[in-house]
């Protein structure tokens, strides 16, 4: 399917995700984000998603990615999140995004990113009494943070930059092996998948994004309704939090940052242990 009849898709997504109903799109383009799909992109097509309101984000076509605007919440601290929405989980994440989830989640489909699902446990027999874990799903994303220099200018940095070994006092904790010698405990991937959260309620009626309600845009732990999150299952129960904020490389609490999504190639390593 060309990038045209995608966007074209997509918008009608936008659309009908306001209005309360579930649109079904098909066959996107495999993520990349390479010249192939920048050479996709007409003039005209680039002026209609310039013009596409969604508050706090930005399409930008000539880097391949989506941008939303943030802020840093969090600059000592156990982690369960990458980013929040405001006034959710400010105290457990390192940005807050000025976007709704959804809104995030639109931008990523119009750059061609396929959406998964987050982790889930479905019922294997009809008492309900037995389960069985759904792992997550969805088309890796690059997540970056965009910080001026001292000279002023912008540069892209892994989130993994931003993350270190948690060192708790009740024996938890501690990072888990990544194979690098030469940094041992490095959070091992700034990569994630495109779960997609989960839309809410009946067919033919209202639905809600759940990501919109819980503020889990991109997590650490698990918790089944974010937007990006890692491969796995990762526990969010006290004692097993794994990571906490280096703040010595961001700005200062408050400070505007611009977090970076972009699609990464489809074999890119987004493994964790």
């Amino acid at each position: 399917m060309q990038l045209r009849t995608y966007t074209c898709l997509t918008l009608l997504f936008t659309m009908l995700t306001v209005a309360g109903q579930e649109p079904e799109i098909k066959d996107a383009p495999v993520s990349g984000g390479g010249e192939a799909e920048r050479n996709q992109v007409s003039p005209e097509l680039r002026k209609a998603i310039d013009k596409l309101a969604l508050p706090g984000v930005k399409i930008n076509l000539d880097e391949w990615c989506v941008d939303v605007d943030s802020r840093v919440c969090l600059r000592e601290g156990l982690l369960e999140l990458i980013a929040c929405t405001k006034d959710t989980k400010e105290h457990e994440s390192i940005i807050v995004v000025d976007a709704k989830a959804a809104h995030i989640h639109t931008a990523l489909l119009l750059i061609g990113a396929k959406p998964g699902n987050p982790a889930s446990m479905q019922p294997i027999n009809d008492e309900m009494t037995r389960f069985r874990h759904l792992p997550p799903s969805g088309a890796p994303i690059e997540v970056l943070l965009v910080i001026k220099d001292a000279g002023g200018v912008e540069k892209e940095h892994p989130i993994s930059d931003f993350l270190s070994p948690a060192d708790n006092d009740d024996g938890f904790g501690g990072a888990p092996e990544t194979g690098d010698e030469k940094a041992p405990g490095k959070f091992p991937t700034h990569v994630f998948l495109f779960a997609g959260s989960v839309l809410d309620g009946k067919k033919g009626e209202p639905r809600t994004y759940l990501g919109d309600l819980s503020g889990n845009v991109i997590s650490i732990a698990t918790f089944g309704d974010e937007l990006l999150c890692l491969p796995g299952m990762h526990d969010h129960a006290n004692g097993s939090l794994m990571w906490q904020v280096n703040g010595d490389k961001l700005p200062e609490l408050d400070s505007k940052i611009t977090l970076r999504l972009r699609p990464a190639k489809a074999d890119a390593d987004a493994k964790t242990e």
